[in-house]
This record gives C-alpha cells, sequence and structure tokens, in this order.
C-alpha cells in the first residue's frame, strides 16, 4: 500500500501540490494528482480572476495597469493557512480566496472577483480539467493499465 503523500507508487509532492486520497495513491500518476491539487486549483482561481480584470479593464473600468502587474506577480503566491483561517470565518471558500489573494495585493484587492459569483472560478476550474485530458493521453499505456506483464496474467 502506498504512503500517504505517495502517488503511482512514487514520491509525489506533499502538501498543497498533490491530491492524495486511497484511490489516488494506487492508482493515479503525480501529473493527475497535481491536477486535482489545491494549488492547482487556487492557482486557476487566481489566473481568472486576472483574466476577469483585464478584460474588464479592455472594455474600459477603472482597472488600473499597476492593479493589473500585482494580480500577477502574486498568482503563485498562495498564504494556504490564511485562506484556511479566512475560509472558517467566512465559511466561503471562494471570498477566503479573494480576501486572501488581496492581502498580497492591496492595490488590486477591490477589483478581484469585480462582478463575477463563485461559479465563474468554480466552473471554469472545472473545465480546466481537460488539461487532464492531455496528461492522461500523454502517459504511456503501461502507466495507464498497469504493467504489461500484470495485464498478460499467469
Amino acid at each position: 500500500m502506498a504512503a500517504a503523500g505517495d502517488c503511482a507508487g512514487q514520491q509525489a509532492p506533499r502538501g498543497h501540490d498533490s491530491y492524495c486520497s486511497p484511490l489516488a495513491s494506487r492508482y493515479a500518476s503525480p501529473e493527475m494528482c497535481f491536477l486535482f491539487s489545491d494549488r492547482y486549483k487556487f492557482r486557476t482561481w487566481r489566473q481568472l480572476w486576472l483574466w476577469l480584470a483585464e478584460a474588464e479593464q479592455t472594455l474600459g473600468l477603472s482597472i488600473t495597469d499597476e492593479q493589473i502587474q500585482e494580480m500577477k506577480s502574486n498568482l503563485d503566491n498562495i498564504d494556504f493557512k490564511m485562506a484556511a483561517d479566512r475560509e472558517k470565518q467566512l465559511r466561503h471558500d471562494v471570498m477566503a480566496h479573494v480576501h486572501t489573494f488581496g492581502h498580497c495585493c492591496p492595490k488590486a484587492a477591490g477589483i478581484m472577483h469585480l462582478g463575477a459569483t463563485s461559479c465563474y472560478v468554480g466552473d471554469n476550474t472545472a473545465c480546466s480539467a481537460d488539461h487532464g485530458w492531455e496528461t492522461l493521453l500523454s502517459l504511456d499505456s503501461g502507466s495507464l493499465h498497469g504493467s504489461p506483464e500484470r495485464e498478460a496474467g499467469p
């Protein structure tokens, strides 16, 4: 049996970089575990908020290049503990991450998630699972179906 944090029998990144469960630890590649990780999910949310702000700026909303740059510079600067604390307080995962992102981007805090609903990040992140198909299709058949020796039977 694979150890906690160990995906597909290989050492996978621990913590927020990997999704692990009994099934993931037995059958998923490290790449697929990452696609379902907290880091990938919340980094995607931040990317979506950036794209939203850029689109709103293009449409004429009062969003500065400085605010956009601040968001770009902090896409990977995720404070998971702060987000967890905010979620306990707010009881809302998306708003917890809006506040956490706003903490490291104070100039852009007021324009993050502007005009969007929680579904904007939740649904679009789920749709980004298309990247999972690319990853899945790039793996060799031994990774998908087990070793050829095991498949051949006794």
